[in-house]
């Protein structure tokens, strides 16, 4: 039985204090991680922007949008990579019904 496929969207907010490269390695982690376990990844790079509240004593974030189709079960593997991963303040993943 083929496996269902749903269409997600994942805002993922990095810290800033990872400095240029760290963000970029992060971001590559992530996008990497998405492409293994879905089809269609596209990635958005909003860049710095500020937090509508602190995080953690941090005033800015980079924002990066993921949009992706995957199995049911990926979006919660992502989420449990977001959470245990330094460097992510905050993450977002919705499913996009279209």
């Amino acid at each position: 039985m083929p496996t269902v496929k749903g269409s997600y969207e994942s805002v993922v907010i990095f810290s800033t204090t990872l400095g240029e490269d760290g963000i970029v390695a992060i971001k590559e982690k992530f996008k990497t991680l998405i492409e293994q376990n879905s089809e269609n990844c596209e990635s958005d790079e909003w860049g710095k922007r500020r937090l509508a509240y602190p995080i953690n004593d941090e005033t800015d974030g980079f924002y990066v949008l993921y949009k992706f189709d995957s199995a049911p079960d990926f979006p919660a593997e992502l989420d449990r990579v977001c959470k245990i991963t330094e460097g992510v303040l905050r993450s977002l993943i919705i499913r996009n019904d279209k």
